[in-house]
């Protein structure tokens, strides 16, 4: 054993028995206090909080960040209470707390696992510097359905980009030691499913089949737990019948049984009494009874624990062992986290809010985010040399607010630096702006000042034109049916196109978007979800080819809403579209006879492909996939196998590209998908190099879970793809087989 891991094993055998001793001295009601957590967020939380402190009736208050109060709410805890123990302090910093980062979703496209984590190791320092030592992140749930509100806080529909991003973002949160200053605990949610809400609607029900719960939605999460994170949520939505709060299938079997996870469990903001609501509980009561047993340790915002733990124990419902496990799951983090030693908080032992270095990472996470999704003619980047004039159109080209998306509690709008404020500094007198808003919001209907936003692109040399949707338009309960742009932006980008002039689209959004009635319309498109303080930087660069685009899309674009939900590791099905059997409806003769030989799975109206694939983004550089090899072409049980292609730059433009490995199991005892990430890279090549890609396969990746419900790998034959998207057509194979 080193020296490293018997440290750490004397460490955690000292926390056993500081949670046990304390566990000893306990009376029910304090156990179910710690068991408990209060929302605090008036600033007079001290007041009507100190007495339930002082009984050692709460264990935990969420929605304060200011650190005097914080500080005062935990003297009372500790020094007034009679076991003194400290409160954790909860709060969503889901993508920054000053400084904010792009939207999770925008880091995921960055495809880039130090982005993830720089950004949350900036939230973490910025958060403990207010007191927070808890936040509620990473948001870790699959999503395919781009109605749904909660994709912005994603990190999209990819198991295995959402697992290794997912588990950066705890590294950041967390770093290496909980109990150092400047790290706060990460909280892996919504455990589980959440992100396959019927029709997109949030909270709705969901309905997985356990195959595909465990080889999907489940992966991320697992990623966390080997990442150390050390507190999951529960979802509010249900699960085949039983909702997440009140499933012990996942809580206890999955997460305690099968993973080992040791932290503990807190529900989602009063998501404990909704057990009622959902019909699984008659009341109150029983759905305390329901949700402890299922394995919640700790009760966000109801009152359910508080009202009727200690009755269940004495009529002997629930067992003091019951309660005991979970408050001792309470207590190790808490130790963990180093409180008892210190419960307060000095700001000036922490960096200062929004730092040089903050707003660098913010700068860079924006710039590695942004997606170009058409680039036509090389209308993109804009030369200084080339154009005197630029009109820039549209509700979100100066919106501080709006361009820092969803859950930004404490997100400041005048730190933001917007697109246009970025496009003057960098132009300067060199090329003139005519700035035209167009629009009040995203949502607004043609007016007089579209006529004016007409005007100033026909008097430009090219229109900017900034769309989107405002940040209130995604996040929790934001859900929408319609994905196109909202308002009548498809209307404004029709005006300015009939000009003549080039027209660029820069998108900010909190989900993909149906762009079908604006892409024939304009030359290029930038996709730069909602980016943050430094998004305004980030995209003034790219317009004007200081830096090249290398985001990726880590959700897919749907032509059009019908088709969703739409994402690129769907299955094969027994008849798989192809373009010879794919007839769309215009083509359809009048009078033509039913008939279902030959046909395959689309939809008439919109094929079967995406307007924009998982893993699609452009660059200014000219990148060329070859010469794809396996090595060995047959790979033993216990063996890995090695993949290569041959990366060329054609072009005079150094950049970055995102190199992706796919792989497709041909034939298991469970259908596997079509394709499946398995690898990425960010690789920097430079005008005119060639270089090689690598990437390593073993049994693990290739590993799925069977009709046992065990995981599992088959011998049988493989596709590997290597190139910059998903559907890339550059392909080899191997063999795996039975060493016996």
């Amino acid at each position: 054993m080193s020296a490293t891991i018997a440290e750490s094993t004397k460490e955690t055998a000292a926390i056993e028995r500081r949670v046990e001793a304390l566990l000893g001295q306990m009376t029910l009601a304090e156990k179910i206090g710690q068991m408990s957590q209060l929302n605090a967020s008036d600033a007079n939380a001290p007041d009507y909080l100190g007495d339930a402190l002082r009984a050692g009736r709460v264990g935990s208050v969420l929605n304060v960040a200011d650190v005097e109060v914080i500080n005062e709410l935990q003297r009372i805890a500790v020094e007034e209470s009679r076991l003194g123990i400290p409160l954790l302090v909860g709060r969503d910093v889901i993508h920054g707390f000053k400084t904010i980062m792009p939207i999770p979703l925008g880091q995921a496209a960055s495809f880039n696992p130090d982005v993830a984590r720089d950004g949350a190791r900036i939230a973490a320092l910025e958060a403990a510097s207010a007191g927070i030592n808890w936040t509620f992140a990473p948001m870790i749930d699959i999503s395919r359905d781009a109605r749904w509100g909660r994709i912005a806080e994603s990190l999209g529909e990819d198991p295995f980009l959402t697992g290794v991003l997912g588990a950066a973002m705890v590294q950041g949160f967390q770093g290496d030691d909980l109990a150092a200053t400047g790290t706060i605990a990460a909280c892996a949610k919504h455990f589980a499913g959440y992100g396959a809400s019927e029709a997109g609607r949030d909270y709705s029900a969901t309905n997985i089949p356990e195959n595909e719960l465990r080889n999907v939605y489940l992966r991320p999460f697992r990623s966390a737990v080997d990442a150390g994170v050390t507190t999951f949520m529960t979802s509010f939505s249900e699960l085949d019948g039983v909702p997440a709060t009140g499933n012990d299938f996942l809580l206890r079997q999955v997460l305690r049984d099968e993973w080992s996870f040791d932290g503990f469990v807190v529900s989602d903001w009063d998501s404990v009494r909704q057990l009622q609501v959902h019909g699984l509980t008659a009341d109150d009561r029983e759905s305390a009874y329901m949700a402890v047993t299922a394995g919640v340790d700790m009760e966000m915002a109801g009152d359910a624990y508080i009202s009727h733990l200690e009755g269940l124990v004495e009529d002997g419902r629930v067992s003091v062992d019951t309660i005991d496990t979970r408050v001792a799951n309470i207590l190790r983090i808490k130790f963990e986290l180093g409180l008892f030693e210190k419960p307060y908080t000095d700001p000036s032992r922490l960096p200062p809010l929004v730092s040089d270095d903050a707003l660098q990472v913010a700068r860079q996470a924006a710039l590695q985010s942004v997606v170009m999704l058409k680039n036509d003619a090389n209308a993109l980047p804009l030369s200084k040399d080339s154009i005197s004039s630029l009109a820039v159109i549209g509700p979100l080209a100066d919106a501080p607010y709006e361009q820092l998306g969803t859950w930004i509690f404490d997100g400041e709008p005048e730190l933001t630096i917007t697109p246009l404020a970025s496009l003057r500094d960098q132009l300067s007198e060199e090329v003139a702006i005519r700035y035209v808003r167009a629009m009040e919001t995203s949502r607004s209907k043609v007016s007089p000042a579209f006529d004016e936003a007409v005007d100033a692109a026909r008097e430009s040399d090219v229109a900017l034109l900034f769309l989107g949707e405002e940040s209130i338009l995604s996040g929790e309960a934001h859900s929408r049916a319609d994905i196109n742009l909202p308002g009548d932006q498809a209307e404004l980008v029709r005006r300015v196109k009939a000009t003549g002039k080039p027209v660029i689209a820069v998108v900010l959004a909190g989900r993909p978007l149906t762009l079908s009635n604006i892409v024939d319309n304009v030359d290029a498109i930038l996709f730069a979800w909602h980016p943050g303080t430094m998004g305004g930087p980030a995209i003034a660069d790219l317009l004007l080819g200081v830096e090249s685009p290398s985001g990726k899309l880590p959700a897919t674009f749907p032509r059009v809403v019908g088709q969703v939900p739409i994402y690129y590791n769907r299955k094969n099905t027994g008849k798989p579209p192809i373009p010879e059997t794919t007839v769309l409806i215009d083509d359809i003769p009048v009078g033509a006879r039913q008939t279902s030989v030959g046909n395959t799975a689309y939809h008439l109206d919109a094929g079967y492909t995406p307007l924009y694939s998982f893993g699609h983004g452009l660059s200014y550089a000219a990148f060329r996939y070859d010469n794809i090899r396996v090595s060995p072409a047959e790979m033993s049980v216990g063996d890995t196998v090695t993949i290569s292609a041959d990366l060329s730059n054609d072009s005079d433009v150094a950049a970055e590209e995102v190199v992706q490995l796919y792989v497709r199991d041909l034939a298991a005892s469970v259908t596997r998908p079509i394709r499946e990430l398995k690898g990425f890279k960010r690789v920097l090549v430079e005008p005119g190099q060639t270089v090689t890609i690598d990437f390593e396969i073993d049994m693990d990746d290739l590993s799925f879970f069977g009709r046992n419900m065990q995981l599992t790998t088959e011998p049988g034959d493989f596709h590997v793809w290597i190139g910059g998207s998903s559907d890339t057509e550059l392909r080899s194979e191997f063999r795996l087989v039975n060493s016996e």
